[in-house]
């Protein structure tokens, strides 16, 4: 055997390897509870309050209610008083638990000194950064948007300054007591440079890395952070679409995604997204980015949003 055939061998072997691992790494992914089991007293085990930000609906009043279920105690915030208000009525009569409710715009600017003050005294082991807006409905081209200075600033204040500012408030005194779990709402559409959703996935791009970089800081520390990059969630951001496989209820998509909270500094949530999330990066971008597909990208939301309309 010459050295050119030994070394073609050896390669060989270590490509199979190689992949070999990375797809019992993937298989986990599909038995959650059984690679990464929690405690009953995992989340009360960090502190005594939560923080989730934009808890008035969706994904992140599902994370208030589930993290009250599990004994925790939760701040909520968002601009609606109105909103806030019920759902702290209805964790605290459901669970039995302390809702503290903070009314907030985080697209403005200088709301975080208040924020902080009425922060300061809670022992948090908890922050979910689930706040966000779209800065188009219906997908179109970055100089379409309406607005576009306006909506530059505000995609920027609230889907990226506010999740740095919240964990430079509440992060410290989690590395103080050495625990504490950060969870920041990413986006599937984050994958990929997706374009029509340009703006708004490049924010989502900031939180995953901002997490990832985070997450090697502070590990040691015994914080855990990662970002967490949902596709398919009926909210008010999806038009409300009818749950089915792909499409998750917020309820849903929060249980399986809390079961992932120990796999890594990145998890799209659920078995469906996590596969959705391989198979969209297996897909040709020239494909993705092809004038017909775009357009027919535009024409399904379109009509999605027309049907909910017409169904109202």
């Amino acid at each position: 055997m010459d050295l050119m055939e030994m070394f073609l061998i050896s390669l060989g072997a270590a490509v199979v390897v190689y992949y070999g691992v990375k797809l019992l790494l993937f298989s986990r992914m599909f038995f959650p509870k059984l690679w990464f089991p929690m405690s009953n007293s995992f989340f009360t085990s960090m502190g005594e309050w939560a923080v989730v930000t934009g808890a008035s609906e969706g994904i992140g009043r599902a994370y208030a209610f589930m993290l009250a279920e599990h004994g925790m105690n939760v701040v909520i915030m968002s601009r609606t008083k109105e909103n806030l208000d019920q759902v702290a009525k209805e964790i605290g009569d459901t669970t039995g638990q302390r809702v503290k409710v903070i009314v907030t715009d985080f697209i403005q600017e200088n709301v975080f000194s208040e924020i902080e003050d009425q922060l300061k005294d809670l022992n948090i082991g908890v922050l979910v950064n689930n706040v966000g807006i779209l800065p188009s409905f219906i997908p179109c081209k970055f100089l379409e948007s309406a607005e576009l200075d306006q909506t530059i600033t505000k995609v920027i204040n609230c889907n990226v300054k506010t999740m740095a500012k919240m964990c430079k408030i509440i992060l410290p005194g989690m590395e103080n007591r050495g625990r504490g779990v950060i969870v920041n709402i990413s986006s599937g559409i984050a994958s990929i440079p997706f374009p029509l959703y340009t703006l708004y996935a490049a924010s989502k791009v900031f939180v995953e890395r901002f997490s990832q970089g985070l997450q090697a800081e502070y590990k040691d520390k015994g914080v855990i952070i990662q970002a967490v990059a949902p596709f398919g969630v009926s909210t008010r951001m999806a038009a409300f679409q009818k749950t089915n496989m792909v499409m998750l209820s917020p309820e849903i998509f929060v249980k399986y995604s809390m079961q992932y909270l120990k796999a890594g500094d990145k998890t799209n949530g659920s078995v469906c997204h996590i596969v959705l999330g391989w198979l969209l990066q297996t897909i040709p971008l020239k494909v993705l980015y092809a004038e017909s597909v775009l357009r027919m990208m535009q024409d399904y939301v379109k009509k999605k949003t027309a049907q909910k309309k017409w169904n109202k």
